[in-house]
């Protein structure tokens, strides 16, 4: 039995091996079907001549040459567009400080005024009627001496009756008193030398008065109309002259410390080309409560009368031209209530934080009064980046 069995064993061990050798002798000779050795079957191939051989190796070598330029161009786009944003972020400018002749300017508004002594009122010292209004609308120039208005008055025809009896009087019997009473009776009730003279000339009384323009310039007060009647002392016309005019200007309280330095004053108003000159007078000797501002009076030459009152005006106020240290506003920045400036070191591309002191020149210029000198170099711009380095690196 157990010969038997080892028998078996022999016979299965010697046909498995002829088996395998036969298959091995099938792939070899390509006659090979299974699915793992079919994957490993070859193929025939066109043997190539050297010409084809070396042209084919030319065209692997250009497109893998094309490859890594195409692959070092992009490179480079992309290292340049990273390059020119870190430029752009980083690039810090520096400028100097440097002297300038300048003058420290302030600019106020204000508004066009009348003159006080320029306003005329027009009234008669006796009442009376209108016979003749020539000047009959208001805003309505005119000219010293002009006639204003044609009236009659009992009082007034009365003394120039008595005028006029002296005069005959004195010619009989020399009586000078008598007569200097009765014309002086007529100035003092306002009647003019002119019509004075003609009573003694023609010895003869107008029972009219004429009231003429004590000065030239417009009508901005009109209180009667044709046959109206008036009383003594009421005012009939105001005139106002405009050939010169005062603009008073608005100032903070803060800035009458600096008044005192201005010393040119100039005036323009929008819708005028023409620019104004003005002279400083007076400072009104109060404030206005609700505004804590100071009333400067300005005088302006309008003889042209182009500025007009109640005009809105700019008045630009410059000081006396002086030597002053000075940087850019962008170079300078306000830090817990202290100015600084970055100064360049010795070592190139750092810069050092210091405490200046400043003023504002203008809107585009702060002056130095300490902390730089002249021709030191300092950041003009990416402030914010020094500040947050200098914080970083504990240098404040």
């Amino acid at each position: 039995m157990t010969t038997t069995i080892k028998c078996l064993i022999l016979c299965t061990f010697l046909l498995n091996s002829a088996s395998a050798e036969e298959s091995a002798m099938k792939c070899e000779s390509g006659k090979c079907s299974s699915g793992a050795t079919a994957s490993s079957k070859k193929v025939p191939q066109k043997e190539l001549t050297p010409k084809e051989s070396s042209s084919t190796q030319s065209e692997k070598k250009s497109s893998t040459q094309d490859m890594s330029s195409m692959e070092s161009t992009t490179a480079n786009k992309k290292a340049k567009r990273s390059h020119a944003t870190v430029k752009q972020l980083f690039n810090v400018t520096v400028t100097t400080v440097e002297e300038r002749s300048t003058a420290k300017e302030q600019v106020n508004y204000g508004y066009i005024v009348a003159e006080d002594s320029a306003k005329v009122d027009v009234l008669t010292w006796y009442d009376g009627f209108v016979v003749e209004l020539y000047a009959d609308t208001m805003y309505k120039k005119v000219a010293k001496g002009d006639p204003l208005v044609k009236v009659y008055s009992p009082e007034v025809y009365k003394a120039k009756q008595d005028y006029l009896n002296s005069i005959q009087y004195n010619m009989k019997t020399s009586m000078p008193e008598m007569l200097r009473s009765a014309k002086i009776k007529l100035k003092l009730l306002g009647i003019s030398e002119k019509e004075i003279n003609t009573i003694a000339k023609t010895h003869k009384a107008d029972m009219y008065t004429t009231v003429y323009a004590p000065i030239s310039g417009w009508i901005f007060e009109k209180n009667i109309n044709d046959g109206a009647s008036f009383n003594a002392k009421k005012r009939l016309f105001e005139i106002i002259n405009l050939e010169k005019v005062w603009m008073e200007v608005e100032l903070f309280q803060k800035e009458l410390s600096k008044l005192n330095t201005l010393s040119h004053f100039t005036v323009k108003v929008k819708g005028l080309d023409k620019t104004f000159d003005a002279q400083k007078t007076l400072l009104y000797p109060m404030l206005d409560p609700k505004e804590a501002t100071a009333t400067l009076r300005l005088s302006i030459d309008n003889k042209d009368e182009l500025l007009k009152p109640g005009m809105y005006a700019k008045v630009h106020a410059m000081a006396k031209m002086h030597t002053r240290l000075v940087i850019p506003r962008t170079a300078a920045m306000r830090k817990n209530g202290t100015w600084y400036a970055f100064l360049a070191t010795e070592f190139k591309g750092e810069y050092e934080p210091i405490e200046i002191n400043v003023q504002p020149l203008d809107n585009k210029y702060f002056e130095v009064t300490s902390g730089l000198n002249k021709g030191d170099t300092v950041v003009n711009n990416a402030l914010f980046m020094m500040d947050s380095d200098a914080q970083i690196n504990s240098i404040y």
